[in-house]
């Protein structure tokens, strides 16, 4: 299956960025890796928050 990429510019907040990276180092991946690692459902369930419409 062929998939098609696209080029995102991300703002995250800097102790977001800053776990993300750890959290990368620790799994030996790149943090784009991990980001789609993560939001394809590899990082377990992440309860909503308050401000999560």
């Amino acid at each position: 299956m062929d998939h098609e990429e696209v080029r995102i510019t991300l703002r995250l907040p800097a102790d977001l960025h800053a776990w993300l990276v750890s959290e990368a180092k620790r799994a030996r991946r790149s943090l784009n890796s991990e980001i789609l690692h993560r939001l394809e459902g590899g990082g377990g369930p992440v309860p909503a928050d308050e401000q999560s419409p």
